[in-house]
């Protein structure tokens, strides 16, 4: 991946961020601002318009460094994955104390007080992040003054190495270009998200994962296993087993296991594999 991928660069023609100075040019450059997303998520697109592409999805908690804000969008760049794009300034704020926990279940809500009755101020989704500041019972209290169900989080050091079984926890989940939570997400999106949650930092596009993931495997690529990462010009799947793919595709519009042997008419010949040690 190209230091200079315009995905995982910020700067545009106006501006840049002042550690590309001599690299790229601009206008002028700047020191980002350091927010951290305070929605539930938050649409990361290509322009500052919300009709503009959807290119990916911050989570709550995740971190986004803001270079330049105007008429309601902040444009910078994602902490997790490096991502650049427009974010509505609405749904970020000030850091606050650093994440302690993450959502491990695939939805949970936070609750203004430790009680079912009361009505969720957020649903939030596998992924997100929290800082926890002590438990009452089963609430696990956040340092935003909200109250999650305990057991659907972990601590931020919690690894699930079974990534293959985390990304079928999503079975079912509508396919969203650009999604990346548990109402809706890609191919890229699933494969990073349970990688994420096995301790394995993972690019946000499947190019990107081709590039940095694992070894390849020799054609004729007989001999698949679970875990397994199958390529194809933009599509990523992952291996259940030796023979069936378990992939988030527009084909069904949602989260998949299917034959492989059925895959290939449709998606033509796979480009590469890669395997995870």
């Amino acid at each position: 991946m190209s230091a200079l991928d315009p995905r995982v660069t910020p700067a545009r023609g106006d501006i840049a961020a002042r550690t590309l100075r001599g690299l790229v040019e601009a206008e002028r450059f700047v020191d980002g601002r350091a927010m951290r997303v305070r929605s539930a998520s938050a649409a990361l697109r290509r322009a500052p318009s919300g009709d503009a592409a959807l290119d990916s999805e911050l989570l709550h908690g995740e971190d986004f460094t803001v270079y330049d804000a105007k008429a309601g969008w902040a444009w910078g760049q994602a902490a997790l994955d490096g991502y650049v794009g427009y974010v509505p300034e609405t749904a970020l704020g000030e850091p606050g104390p650093a994440p302690t926990h993450r959502v491990t279940a695939l939805r949970t809500f936070v609750f203004p007080s430790a009680d079912i009755k009361r009505p969720p101020a957020l649903a939030l989704s596998y992924g997100a992040r929290l800082a926890v500041t002590r438990e009452e019972g089963n609430w696990a209290a956040t340092a935003e003054g909200g109250f999650v169900f305990a057991a659907h989080l972990a601590p931020l050091a919690h690894t699930a190495p079974d990534f293959v079984a985390t990304a079928g926890r999503f079975l079912g989940t509508p396919y969203l270009w650009g999604g990346r939570s548990s109402l809706g997400l890609d191919c890229s999106a699933l494969v990073q998200l349970a990688l994420m949650g096995a301790g394995i930092a993972s690019p946000r596009d499947s190019d990107q994962q081709e590039a940095a993931l694992g070894s390849a495997l020799p054609p004729p690529f007989d001999g698949l296993a679970r875990g397994d990462l199958v390529f194809w010009k933009g599509h990523v799947g992952l291996m259940a087993d030796a023979a069936q793919l378990l992939h988030a595709n527009a084909a069904h519009m949602a989260v998949t296991l299917d034959p492989l042997a059925e895959v290939l008419p449709r998606a033509g010949a796979i480009r590469s594999v890669r395997r995870l040690a």
